[in-house]
C-alpha cells in the first residue's frame, strides 16, 4: 500500500506543478527498487482485477512475490498478501468469493499448495496438502471444485512430520532418454498428475495416473470435462509432440485425444496459458506448433478442435508470426491471442470462421499476458521500454492503465531513451535492433560502444523494459545496441530458421553489422568495442570474438563453445539429434558449430566467463572448457561461479554482482570514464 499511496503523491504534486525530486542517472540499487508485474486476473462480475508483484528481499536475498488488487476504474489498488513467503498464480472461482493462489507457507518440505483468499474477509487459508505440491490449478465452473497438476512425492525428502535427519540420499538410478532438465535435476519415476478436489472435502483424487506428465487444465463450461495437455506416447522424452485430450469425469473414464498433429500441440514449453473452451463448449482453442524435425524454429499457430473429437482447424494458417494465449470473446464468435511481430507483441484476433488476423492493441510495445471476464472485460500486462510492466484495461483499441506501482520509482529517475535501427547484414540482409544512448550523450561525440547478444536463439529484443542492465550500462556511459540476428523470432519462420546447424554465421554476420552500423553514423567509438550476452547470448559472443578481433572486451554468460561437450550433459538431447545429428554419425557438423573451441588461439578479447554451477541448461563445463583454453593461451580471461545458480541467476545479490562485474570488465578495457572521442 505504500507503494501506491507514494506514486500518487508524486503524481499529486506534478499535477499541481510543485518540484518532485530531482531525477537521477539509473543505479545499481534500483534493481531493489524494481517491481514486477505480471499475471492479471480480472473478476468473474469484472470489477477487480489480481495481479502479481514481484519485489527484491534484500534481508532474505531473495525475490518475494505477494497478490495486490485494482479495481476496474483504477482508483483503488490493494495488497492482499503480506507474509515473507511467496504468493502467485491468483485464479478467481467463477461465483467470485474466492481468490486462489499457489505458495509454499507453512510447508516444511517447501511444496507449493492451493490456498484460499474469501473476500468476505479473513486470513488466507490453506486447502490441499499433498505431498509432490502443486503447481497448476483451474476452478470448476460451479465453485466447488479444482482441477490440480500435483507431483508424486519425492522420496529423498522428509514424509510430512518426519525428522528430516532419518532421511538418508538414495542412488539415483537413470533409464529415461532425456534425463535431466535445469532447476529441475535428474529425472526419476515421478509423474505430474491431474487430480480433482473437492472444496467442501478436502480430497484430491487423481484423475491421471499412469506414468505420464499431465499439465495444463482447462474446465468445459458445463463442468463434466477436464481438458490437459500431455505427451501420452511410448518413450515421450524422445519428442515434443505434446497433444491436447479431454477426460470426462465419469467413473471408469479414460482421457480422449484431440489432436494428432505430428508437432506439438500447446506446448508448456511455450509458456502459453491453458487450452480455451468456446463460452458453448463445443470446440477448444489452442496453440499448434510446427513440425517436430523443425524444433524450436517452427512458427507456432491459432488452431481449434471439435470437443467431442474431430479434425482440427488452424484459423491463422496465412499468418508468418508466433501466436501465444488463446482467449475467446465473450460471445464466442472470434478468438484473442497474442501476437508477437517484430520488436513487439500485439493484442489480435481473429473470427472464428477464420480470415484477416486484426491487430486490436498495436505500438511498438510487448504485452505478455491477458485475461477476461465472462462480460467481455479484458486486463492485459504492458510494457515498454520506458516503462517497467504494469496492469492496463483494453477498451476497444485503447489501453487504459490500472496500477502504477513503478510510477513513484519512475519519477525519480532519468532513463536512457532507446531507439529502434535498422541496418543491412553483409549479405543485404535488413536485420533490425534497439539502442542506448548515455543520457547525458552529445552528438557528433563517439562513445564506448557495448554490442548486447540475447538469448535463444529463436527470441528477440522487444520494445519493452526487460534490458535494465542496459540502463545501467548507458548510465556510466556506454553506447549499448541490441541486434535480433537472423535465428530471432518476430520476423516469420524462415528468418528463424537461417542459422539451422550453422551457428555463428550468418547472426554473427548480423551482429556484427550492427556495430558497423554505430561506427558508420558516428556513434561508436571502433577503439572502445565490448561484446557479451547470456545462454545462446554467450554461445554467438564466443562466436564472434573467434571471428573478429576488433573488441576491446567480452563477457560470455552460460555460453558453450564445443558441441560435443553439450551432448549427454545438458538438457537439449532432442534439439541435438534433430538440427546437429548424433555426433558420431555428424562430426563435421558438431565441429562446424564448435569453431571458437577449435580455433580458441584466434581469440585476443579479454574475456569474462560467467555461469552458476547447478546451470544444466548450458552447464558450466562449457564455460570451464573455454576459459582453460583462454587461460592456457595466456590471454585475459576470468571465470565467474555462482554457486547453487541455476541457468536463470534469481538470487538478488548475485544478479547485482553479475552487473558490477559486467561494469568492471567492460571499464577495464574501454574507459568510459574517460569521456566520448571526438568523432573523426
Amino acid at each position: 500500500m505504500m507503494i501506491w499511496r507514494s506514486g500518487m503523491i508524486v503524481a499529486l504534486l506534478l499535477s499541481l506543478g510543485l518540484p518532485a525530486e530531482a531525477q537521477r542517472k539509473v543505479e545499481l540499487d534500483d534493481l531493489k527498487r524494481l517491481r514486477e508485474v505480471s499475471d492479471p486476473q480480472v473478476t468473474p462480475e469484472g470489477k477487480w482485477v489480481a495481479y502479481t508483484v514481484t519485489v527484491t528481499d534484500t534481508m532474505e536475498d531473495r525475490a518475494a512475490s505477494d497478490l495486490w488488487m485494482t479495481s476496474w476504474d483504477g482508483a483503488h489498488n490493494r495488497r492482499l498478501t503480506w507474509t515473507k513467503e511467496s504468493e502467485h498464480a491468483p485464479r478467481w472461482s467463477p461465483d467470485g468469493r474466492y481468490l486462489a493462489f499457489l505458495s509454499a507457507r507453512e510447508d516444511q518440505r517447501e511444496m507449493e499448495q492451493v490456498w484460499l483468499l474469501d473476500r468476505a474477509g479473513g486470513e488466507a487459508q490453506r486447502v490441499t496438502d499433498l505431498p509432490g505440491g502443486v503447481s497448476d490449478l483451474a476452478w470448476a465452473p460451479d465453485s466447488r471444485r479444482l482441477a490440480l497438476i500435483a507431483g508424486d512425492p519425492d522420496p529423498s525428502l522428509p514424509a510430512k512430520g518426519e525428522d528430516s535427519t532419518e532421511k538418508k540420499p538414495r542412488p539415483i538410478v537413470v533409464d529415461r532418454f532425456q534425463f535431466k532438465e535445469d532447476e529441475t535435476g535428474y529425472f526419476d519415476q515421478r509423474r505430474d498428475h491431474l487430480y480433482l478436489f473437492d472444496l467442501r472435502t478436502r480430497k484430491a483424487e487423481i484423475v491421471t495416473p499412469g506414468p505420464y506428465d499431465e499439465a495444463a487444465p482447462a474446465w468445459s463450461p458445463d463442468g463434466r470435462s477436464i481438458a490437459f495437455v500431455s505427451r501420452r506416447r511410448p518413450q515421450f522424452d524422445r519428442t515434443d509432440n505434446y497433444d491436447l485430450y479431454v477426460v470426462e469425469l465419469t467413473a471408469g473414464a479414460t482421457p480422449r485425444q484431440l489432436t494428432t498433429f505430428e508437432g506439438p500441440d500447446m506446448s508448456p514449453d511455450w509458456g502459453s496459458r491453458a487450452p480455451a473452451w468456446s463460452p458453448d463448449g463445443k470446440l477448444i482453442a489452442y496453440v499448434q506448433g510446427g513440425k517436430p524435425e523443425r524444433i524450436y524454429y517452427a512458427g507456432q499457430k491459432l488452431a481449434v478442435v471439435p470437443a467431442a473429437g474431430g479434425a482440427a482447424r488452424v484459423l491463422t494458417a496465412s499468418l508468418d508470426r508466433n501466436v501465444l494465449s488463446p482467449t475467446w470473446a465473450a460471445d464466442g464468435s472470434s478468438v484473442l491471442f497474442l501476437l508477437e511481430d517484430e520488436r513487439v507483441y500485439h493484442l489480435a484476433r481473429v473470427p472464428l470462421e477464420g480470415g484477416a488476423v486484426e491487430r486490436l492493441i498495436e505500438g511498438r510495445r510487448a504485452i505478455s499476458d491477458i485475461s477476461g471476464s465472462a462480460g467481455g472485460k479484458l486486463a492485459v500486462a504492458v510494457s515498454t521500454p520506458a516503462h517497467p510492466t504494469e496492469i492496463f484495461a483494453v477498451e476497444g483499441r485503447e489501453l487504459r492503465k490500472l496500477s502504477a506501482q513503478n510510477d513513484a520509482w519512475l519519477a525519480r529517475v532519468r532513463l536512457a531513451p532507446v531507439e529502434e535501427i535498422s541496418f543491412k547484414s553483409r549479405d543485404g540482409t535488413e536485420i533490425h535492433g534497439l539502442m542506448v544512448k548515455p543520457p547525458d550523450y552529445r552528438p557528433g561525440q563517439r562513445y564506448p560502444t557495448i554490442l548486447r547478444i540475447h538469448g535463444g536463439p529463436v527470441w528477440q529484443y522487444y520494445n519493452d523494459f526487460g534490458n535494465f542492465d542496459w540502463q545501467v550500462l548507458a548510465a556510466h556511459g556506454y553506447v549499448v545496441v541490441g541486434a535480433n540476428p537472423r535465428g530471432s523470432s518476430g520476423r516469420g519462420e524462415k528468418f528463424s530458421g537461417a542459422i539451422w546447424a550453422a551457428w555463428g554465421q550468418k547472426d554473427g554476420e548480423d551482429v556484427l553489422a550492427a556495430v558497423d552500423h554505430l561506427v558508420a553514423r558516428g556513434i561508436a567509438d571502433p577503439n572502445r568495442l565490448g561484446v557479451g550476452g547470456w545462454s545462446y547470448g554467450g554461445i554467438l559472443t564466443n562466436q564472434v570474438i573467434a571471428r573478429d578481433k576488433r573488441f576491446k572486451a567480452a563477457v560470455s554468460g552460460a555460453g558453450q563453445s564445443n558441441a560435443f561437450t553439450g551432448y549427454g550433459t545438458d538438457q537439449y538431447v532432442k534439439e541435438y539429434e534433430a538440427e546437429l545429428g548424433q555426433p558420431w554419425a555428424a562430426p563435421e557438423v558438431y565441429m562446424r558449430v564448435s569453431y571458437p573451441f577449435f580455433n580458441a588461439h584466434r581469440i585476443v578479447t579479454p574475456t569474462l566467463f560467467l555461469c552458476g554451477d547447478q546451470d544444466w541448461n548450458v552447464p558450466l563445463i562449457n564455460s570451464e572448457q573455454m576459459y582453460q583454453a583462454l587461460r592456457s593461451l595466456g590471454r585475459e580471461t576470468q571465470l565467474v561461479i555462482y554457486p547453487g545458480e541455476a541457468h536463470d541467476i534469481k538470487r538478488p545479490s548475485f544478479v547485482r554482482d553479475r552487473l558490477e562485474r559486467y561494469l568492471a570488465w567492460y571499464g577495464k578495457y574501454l574507459s568510459p570514464q574517460q569521456g566520448a572521442a571526438a568523432t573523426q
